[in-house]
């Protein structure tokens, strides 16, 4: 066999394990590795001509490694020094992961024996093993062991065998690759949190320390409400899900999620009618969140409270071509807060708050120049501004309009779909997987295409929404805990298509086995004015 590293080729006679082939490379921050652009663990048995690279653990999917890990050992340690704690994790916070325990009161000394037992599991470097049990031993094991809830009978069903991870006497089902040892999780810190804990692990930019904590409590209590209504539903896991939507009851789980949108949207709208001063509303979330479609269905609940919601775009505000900043690589950053034109946008808002009428700019993007095309506006009494954008919750875009005037919402997909006690959907994949669907129905463009640019789009989200979050006066949870069943059916074809040739071939193939855990929903069953129609098509708004 011949395995390619960089530009060496070696010849191996026999099956190999990488950690052993590569010994002096596999030190560090090295924490798994692509063979034939697929992840693999450091303990995988080289069996054919294989190009190889590394993973460590500044890239993503090695932090994702370091980050299941690390979650591996401290359920480790709480079976050991707590085993009667039902742990729950719920989401992901500031470099960090939020956990509930359902049945103790977190304690400063509990937390403290764990992290204690977690240093000596780390310090000893255990090795991590993956073992495979037939259908009879993992149904044997799931009676006896509750935490693989969920995956675990979702495996049992469907398969012959199931792959646990193994430490020591500790088994437990991680979803993806997982260290081969202990030690490779070295920093981190657990601490009381709300009415449970977090643990704390190091931003993969710089791996060397934990990073101050940022307290997200407006996206925590925004999480934590759909996730009360989803457990009071008992949807609130994959499992659950799979099962009410096996027994016939996909139509009522989608109407049940509606409905709770129209609600959480028509809240929002009582609270701005409420506030007499709010003339200007500004909407602000990442890519794929359903801005377009939450925009227009808010301005029918304002509506419904006398109010007529007026749009202007930002987009049009643009500053001319030659004065866009450029970025590191010299390209233009249309991204970029100094891309638009502030003093025009802030003038012309102030002059229609003050009742006066403005001609508003077209943005030609063939020319790079603003037009006037005798597009005049004019405010009326009950007329209120509704404006989206990237940066509509940094106040330097509107900082000339008075803070009461304004009125801020940040919307996401915030998923609160646990797949298991320790294994939840991320709510980034359950974003991507959308913008992968659209991009496929309204742009023509590929599964591959949309992958290679979700980097780029993710930078652009770190940089100029998620600092701004807290700084909203409302939160909208776009998330449905029934969309991935629905995109599955359109999104796993388009992801199947990326061959093992590609680099995002890893990335296809771990959303691909995502996905194929949802028993599916036909897209027929979602009403017209859903949220995901701005994904799906045949809705009722325009995009």
């Amino acid at each position: 066999m011949q395995i390619t590293y960089k530009d060496k080729k070696i010849e191996i006679q026999e099956p190999t394990k990488v950690i052993d082939l590569f010994k002096e490379e596999c030190n560090g921050h090295i924490i798994a590795c692509i063979c034939n652009n697929q992840i693999q663990s450091l303990n995988h048995i080289l069996k054919e001509d294989t190009e190889i690279k590394f993973i460590d653990v500044t890239d993503k999917d090695g932090h994702r490694i370091y980050v299941r890990g690390l979650n591996y050992i401290m359920a480790k340690a709480f079976s050991e020094v707590y085993p009667k704690a039902l742990l729950t994790v719920d989401y992901q916070l500031s470099n960090s992961m939020f956990y509930e325990i359902d049945n103790m009161k977190v304690t400063d000394e509990m937390l403290e024996k764990v992290t204690n037992r977690m240093n000596e599991i780390i310090n000893a470097n255990i090795p991590i093993k993956k073992v495979v049990m037939t259908k009879d031993e993992a149904e044997e094991f799931y009676e006896k062991n509750k935490t693989l809830k969920g995956i675990l009978q979702k495996d049992i069903e469907a398969r012959d065998h199931v792959t646990l991870y193994y430490c020591e006497d500790y088994y437990n089902y991680f979803y993806g690759v997982m260290p081969i040892s202990t030690g490779y999780t070295k920093i981190f810190k657990l601490k009381k949190y709300k009415h449970g804990f977090i643990i704390r692990y190091p931003n993969r930019r710089d791996i060397t320390k934990l990073q101050p904590f940022v307290d997200n409590s407006k996206l925590l209590s925004a999480l934590q409400d759909y996730e009360n209504i989803h457990r009071l539903l008992d949807i609130n896991t994959l499992y659950k899900l799979n099962k009410k939507i096996q027994n016939g009851e996909a139509k009522h789980i989608v109407l049940l999620d509606e409905a709770l949108h129209e609600k959480k949207i028509s809240q929002i709208a009582d609270r701005i009618a409420q506030n007499k001063n709010v003339k200007v509303v500004l909407i602000a979330g990442p890519s794929s969140s359903g801005k377009t479609t939450f925009a227009q269905r808010l301005g029918l609940q304002l509506e419904l409270n006398g109010l007529r919601p007026v749009t202007i775009s930002v987009d049009n505000y643009f500053v001319e071509r030659e004065e866009t900043p450029k970025d590191e690589n010299g390209n233009y950053d249309f991204e970029d807060i100094n891309a638009i034109d502030m003093n025009l946008f802030n003038s012309q808002i102030l002059s229609l708050l003050k009742g006066e009428e403005v001609e508003t700019p077209s943005f030609n993007f063939h020319t790079g120049h603003k037009e006037y095309r005798g597009d005049k506006l004019k405010l009326n009494k009950n007329d209120v501004l509704v404006i989206e954008g990237i940066h509509c919750l940094n106040d330097k875009l509107t900082e000339s309009i008075p803070k009461g005037n304004k009125f801020k919402i940040y919307i996401s997909a915030l998923t609160v779909l646990n797949i298991d006690y320790f294994n939840r959907i991320s709510t980034t994949d359950s974003r991507l997987i959308r913008r992968i669907v659209r991009d496929y129905q309204f742009r023509g463009y590929s599964a591959l295409h949309t992958l290679r640019m979700w980097p780029s789009v993710n930078r652009g989200e770190e940089k100029n929404i998620f600092p701004f979050q807290e700084e909203a006066d409302v939160m909208f949870n776009t998330s449905l805990i029934y969309e991935m069943s629905v995109l599955k059916t359109m999104a796993l074809p388009l992801l199947q298509e990326i061959n093992s040739l590609e680099p995002e071939y890893s990335e296809a193939k771990r959303l691909c086995d995502i996905l194929q855990y949802f028993e599916e929903i036909p897209k027929d069953l979602i009403p017209t004015n859903s949220l995901l129609r701005e994904f799906l098509g045949n809705g009722d708004f325009k995009y």
